[in-house]
């Protein structure tokens, strides 16, 4: 009543040696491996893409930061182009109480002296504080009135202690700051 004829021959011994009951049985664990590895793969990427995306996140704060440092060190690079123009120097200078010097003297290496070396003139003398601690140093109770030399040695005429106004670029008379003002 089978619908197959049995094998015979070389088939019989070749059906012998291959049980046919046993080939759908080694198909499951082929296939729960292949599926393993699919959802492994799976999770793996989701990981991977994860990760890639913090790291995203991190790279834009630091770009983000680092944007702003470098405008911040931009705006501080003027600022010290600012205070170091010549016009900016010269105007500090002549707050500090600073006039320009006369004609220099050099030395030659032999030792010789080139040139003819003369004090500043009167006209740039200013009556006003002469060094940034003479801003902040407390008045003393008795002004001198001994007059102050120059380094040529003769004296100036200027009174020991700074004065309270110093002359403004208009003629009139503005008071001298009492307290320096840092890194300017």
């Amino acid at each position: 009543m089978s619908s197959k004829p049995a094998p015979r021959g070389r088939a019989a011994r070749l059906a012998r040696l291959i049980p046919a009951g046993r080939a759908r049985a080694a198909r499951t664990p082929f296939v729960l491996l292949v599926v393993l590895l699919l959802g492994g793969g799976l999770l793996g990427l989701l990981v991977l893409n994860s990760a890639l995306s913090e790291g995203s996140f991190e790279l834009d704060d630091i770009q983000r930061k680092t944007k702003s440092l470098t405008d911040e060190e931009q705006a501080l690079q003027r600022d010290i182009d600012a205070y170091s123009a010549p016009d900016a120097l010269q105007r500090r200078a002549r707050e500090l109480g600073m006039v320009p010097g006369g004609d220099p003297a050099f030395l030659n290496p032999d030792g010789s002296v080139k040139g003819v070396p003369s004090a500043a003139p009167r006209s740039a003398v200013l009556t006003g504080p002469r060094a940034p601690e003479a801003l902040t140093a407390a008045p003393s109770t008795a002004p001198s009135t001994a007059p102050a030399a120059t380094p040529s040695g003769t004296p100036t005429g200027t009174p020991a202690t700074p004065a309270a106004t110093t002359p403004a670029p208009g003629g009139a008379l503005r008071s001298a700051p009492t307290t320096p003002t840092p890194g300017r």
